[in-house]
C-alpha cells in the first residue's frame, strides 16, 4: 500500500480530530477522577509551602 500525501492529508483530516477528542477526554478524566485531587492539591501548595518569605538583606 502506497501512502502519498494527499492519503496522509485525508487520515488526518478524518481521524485527528477524534483522536485530539479522544485524547482530551481522557486527560479531562484523569484530572477530574476523585482519587486524584489530594495528589492536584498537594502539586497546589508544595511550591508555597517552603521559601515563601520575604528576602532578607
Amino acid at each position: 500500500m502506497d501512502f502519498d500525501h494527499n492519503a496522509v492529508v485525508a487520515f488526518s483530516k478524518s481521524w485527528g480530530l477524534f483522536y485530539l477528542m479522544a485524547f482530551f477526554v481522557c486527560v479531562l478524566v484523569y484530572a477530574l477522577w476523585p482519587s486524584n485531587r489530594a495528589r492536584f492539591d498537594r502539586a497546589k501548595h508544595s511550591i508555597l509551602d517552603r521559601d515563601d518569605t520575604p528576602w532578607q538583606k
